[in-house]
């Protein structure tokens, strides 16, 4: 009872700090946006020990985004260029 006690007061305190570090009035909108972004394409949620696993999933971000420029900018120009 006493284990399960404590795995509830660790998730507590872990979603709580998530909560404070996700509303920090520290950052600008955009400086948090930006953070998140560049955390999302350098993989920090891949596992690091992983470099396979690490490599393909940046290499997977950034083709996405690449892809996602280029389509962006091919449909304004469809769109907007007559």
């Amino acid at each position: 009872m006493a284990s399960k006690d404590n795995r509830d007061d660790e998730e507590a305190r872990r979603i709580l700090n998530r909560i404070g570090q996700e509303s920090d009035p520290s950052g600008s909108l955009m400086t948090r946006a930006t953070r998140k972004v560049r955390d999302h394409v350098e993989a920090s949620d891949a596992d690091q020990e992983d470099w396979i696993e690490l490599w393909g999933t940046r290499i997977g971000r950034i083709l996405g985004l690449i892809l996602l420029v280029v389509l962006v900018g091919w449909l304004s120009s469809m769109f907007f260029g007559g």
